[in-house]
């Protein structure tokens, strides 16, 4: 029986009903120049029982943005596009968060004229990048200067500025998954002597400057960040993980921020360890807010992982996509529907894969 994660809870400022969040889902749906579109405020509706709806994805600035018709929040476009999507979400009784995203070196050079990426470091990501002229390889990156990094807080800044004029109820640090904050913090990919680089003090100095600078926008009980803090991801890895990621631990702690998500896919699971629970007990152990876990989870183990303490809540990604009203379907017992055309409907602009599939009640009263 399901009852740990229907329970509300407290998000900071945010009163969740339950605790079943919305992860962030890159879904392509917005314009070229990263505007949101009506059929995004549709999609986000019908999925507004969730206990908090994370937003996909979105760019704070040009040169953070490398994905194909992905949103932004850093012109007055993309700004005033978000407010009937929020809307939409808040008159159906929802609560919806803005994740903010700097892609570092994962942004091709298609989509900054040429130019290269930025990073912590001269790296280059493996793999190719999608772009809209199709697959290209990945660029070295070009190493961000001292003089350069208050600009880059700036942009975040912006971005958070705007997410506050659209409308939402608060902001998440994208700070997981191989994207810029990621490159920082490993030293995989931070190669840097300066005081950005080298002991973990100095490595999560920027994840930590950050996020102050949002909380000094929002407060902290409306910042919150993810982390990844299992192995590779997207090239970027560290040699010691417990340190870095234990140190980052430290940092949000201190800062107050209204939650902390971990993502952790795959069998191996945090710091590429299958003693998960130990790995999550070190976080658990320094970060004393909300902790979400999120990737690959049953009902079953997240009622499991709330029941006994592990997380307080559970973010939930692909099932979203198929499931509107998932929140509905795990209260009654019922399955899940699956995903079909995938991965093309996930990343293809329209409506098909993307606001059709139907909830129980349709399923049970068809038109």
């Amino acid at each position: 029986m399901v009852e740990s994660l229907l329970k509300p809870i407290q998000l900071g400022a945010i009163a969740a009903p339950n605790r079943v969040i919305m992860a962030p889902l890159t879904r392509g749906r917005a314009t070229a120049e990263g505007v949101p579109t009506a059929v995004m405020a549709e999609y986000y509706r019908q999925r507004a029982s969730a206990g908090l709806i994370i937003s996909e994805a979105t760019g704070i600035s040009r040169e953070g943005a490398g994905w194909p018709s992905a949103p932004g929040l850093w012109t007055e476009a993309q700004t005033e596009a978000w407010k009937p999507v929020i809307e939409a979400v808040h008159k159906a009784g929802g609560r919806i968060v803005a994740q903010l995203w700097h892609m570092g070196r994962i942004v091709h050079p298609w989509f900054l004229g040429g130019e290269p990426p930025v990073s912590a470091s001269a790296t280059r990501a493996p793999g190719q990048a999608h772009t809209p002229e199709g697959k290209k390889d990945f660029a070295v990156a070009r190493p961000l200067r001292l003089d350069e990094i208050p600009r880059l807080i700036d942009d975040y800044a912006l971005a958070a500025e705007n997410a506050k004029k659209a409308g939402f109820d608060g902001v998440q640090l994208h700070a997981a998954n191989g994207y810029l904050i990621d490159q920082f913090l490993r030293n995989g990919t931070n190669l840097r002597d300066d005081d950005y680089g080298g002991s973990v003090e100095n490595r999560t100095r920027l994840l930590r400057e950050v996020t102050e600078r949002l909380i000094s926008i929002w407060g902290a009980d409306r910042v919150s960040v993810r982390l990844s803090p299992n192995g590779d991801s997207q090239g970027v890895d560290d040699s010691d993980p417990a340190s870095i990621f234990g140190e980052a631990a430290r940092v949000l702690q201190a800062l107050n921020i209204a939650f902390l998500e971990l993502r952790q896919p795959g069998p191996d699971g945090t710091f590429g360890s299958t003693d998960v629970p130990q790995q999550d007990a070190l976080i658990r152990s320094i970060y004393k807010g909300p902790l979400v876990l999120n990737s690959d989870y049953t009902v079953d183990k997240a009622e499991a992982d709330i029941a006994s303490g592990r997380a307080d809540a559970i973010s939930f990604g692909r099932p979203f996509i198929s499931n509107p009203d998932l929140v509905e379907r795990i209260r009654v017992g019922a399955a899940f529907a699956p995903n079909v055309n995938v991965p093309q409907s996930w990343y293809f602009p329209g409506d098909a894969g993307y606001i059709d599939y139907p909830t129980l009640a349709e399923v049970a009263t068809p038109a």
